[in-house]
């Protein structure tokens, strides 16, 4: 532990650290933790949680500083320090709770969520149902059996078992997931696999020459990503990468459902243009900017983007030196793989529910932390390929997954939730930004990591989705 100066927007007199998991993900990503000065302040809890939420997503949020404190250098600029707040990073992790929107508080969608939510079954187990899209929703209904509506909803779930139900929802390409214990998860077959693999994976999946990175103002100015997922880890891997300077694109389908908070809280920094990939035209415009991206990432389900053409394999064909970012529920491999899936459900199936709350009543994390740390951790892999690429070549695969991050909180320290220091809106003020926006005057938690030379920002504000067309600028 060491005692450092004060950097511009911190309280001198903290002390900054680093921890065992900042370690681990600074040893992960190859960066000597000798040569990067990077350091974290503050103790958990600051949510009601037993899981160190804040830690974990304040050393997600430090890696990805520390990567792309690396990369400026890589590309010519001088060293320089990362400091993130505890505090902050936990508040980031209900990023869309504290944003408002022309004075008020952006809304929620108000139908479609009794089909959301813990509900008991007939053998004293418990099931997160998640039908919080139309389609989703109507699924659920026809394998219950019953009308939307909590009480119908609840009746119907209480005459099966949970395992039978889940199993069923499985068959029908829908989303639920058993409560388990952690040990539960750890018998079973996906939660075995995912024991086999690393927190974030980071793959050499093709040959390309390394790429020459000209000096730049930002560590990512110039890189190219598309961002091809939704709610909610995914469009925050981007938008991570976005305060570091890429130049973002959201693709979206035009045709998409979507909750119109979250796509406000995970849309700065980017421009946003809608390709129906059903189409051929739509395909052919993917395939062109793919031609000239750095960063392709998606959260399709397993086999969806290979049928139209989007593959990895593809992509590295198309983009000799592409990184290729995956991101989902359960894990890109295990008999879970093609399985869809939610922050809620991740929580469900991986043991936090039971913990958080007990085997009588589950409960969810009190922020959504699989999801924003997920993002941030396929943030700081995503980095480390680009890094690796423009010093050995090749283009690169990154996959991360909302099990597997959940797995991680699990492996970190217990804290006493009764002793949650809470967040107010108020002590944020450091974090806060206020600009105009297409959805209005947008008062929003803004980067949380502090670069001494390279101030972390959004260039562009957060727009509607489809607000630009599909092309790079």
């Amino acid at each position: 532990m060491s005692k450092l100066r004060a950097l511009p927007g911190f309280v001198p007199c903290v002390e900054w650290v680093v921890g065992d998991r900042l370690a681990d993900l600074l040893e992960l990503g190859g960066l000597d933790r000798n040569a990067v000065d990077v350091r974290i302040a503050g103790e958990d809890p600051y949510l009601p949680s037993p899981f160190d939420i804040g830690a974990a997503a304040a050393a997600a949020l430090a890696a990805v500083g520390a990567a792309a404190a690396d990369f400026y250098v890589l590309r010519g600029g001088v060293r320089q320090s990362v400091r993130v707040g505890v505090p902050a990073a936990a508040a980031s992790l209900l990023g869309f709770a504290f944003q408002t929107l022309d004075g008020a508080p952006t809304p929620r969608p108000a139908t479609g969520y009794a089909t959301v939510g813990l509900y008991p079954t007939r053998d004293g187990r418990w099931i997160h149902l998640h039908g919080g899209f139309p389609n989703l929703r109507d699924g659920t209904l026809k394998v219950l059996g019953c009308e939307d509506s909590a009480e119908s909803i609840g009746r119907a779930v209480a005459g099966r078992d949970a395992q039978a139900l889940e199993d069923a929802l499985a068959e029908a390409r829908l989303c639920g997931a058993m409560a388990r214990s952690a040990e539960e998860w750890a018998a079973h077959p996906q939660g075995r696999w995912l024991a086999t693999q690393p927190l974030v994976e980071i793959t050499r999946i093709g040959d390309a020459p390394a790429e020459e990175l000209a000096r730049r103002e930002r560590p990512l100015s110039g890189v190219r990503v598309l961002d091809l997922t939704r709610v909610l880890a995914g469009p925050t891997c981007a938008r991570t990468l976005a305060s570091h300077g890429a130049d973002v694109l959201k693709i979206s389908g035009p045709n998409l459902p979507f909750i119109a908070p979250f796509v406000v809280d995970t849309g700065h920094g980017k421009r946003a243009a809608h390709l129906d990939l059903d189409e051929a035209h739509g395909r052919e415009q993917l395939a062109g900017l793919v031609a000239n991206a750095d960063v392709f990432s998606q959260g399709f389900r397993a086999g969806a983007l290979e049928r139209r053409g989007f593959g990895e394999a593809d992509l590295a064909r198309l983009r000799p030196g592409i990184v290729a970012v995956s991101i989902n529920c359960y894990g890109n491999g295990g008999p879970w793989q093609q399985r869809p899936g939610w922050e809620q459900l991740a929580q469900t199936a991986s043991g936090i529910a039971l913990e958080q709350g007990s085997p009588e009543q589950p409960a969810l994390l009190p922020a959504a932390a699989t999801d924003y740390t997920t993002g941030y951790l396929a943030a700081f892999g995503t980095l480390v390929a680009l890094a690796r690429r423009a010093r050995e070549g090749g283009s690169w695969a990154v996959r991360a997954s909302l099990c597997q991050t959940g797995l991680w909180l699990q492996r970190g320290r217990r804290v006493d939730p009764a002793m949650s220091k809470g967040i107010a809106p108020e002590s944020l003020a450091a974090e806060t930004v206020e600009r105009d926006t297409p959805h209005g005057r947008l008062r929003h938690l803004g980067p949380i990591v502090r670069m001494s030379k390279t101030p972390a920002r959004w260039e562009q504000p957060s727009v509607p989705l489809g607000s630009h067309p599909p092309t790079w600028w």
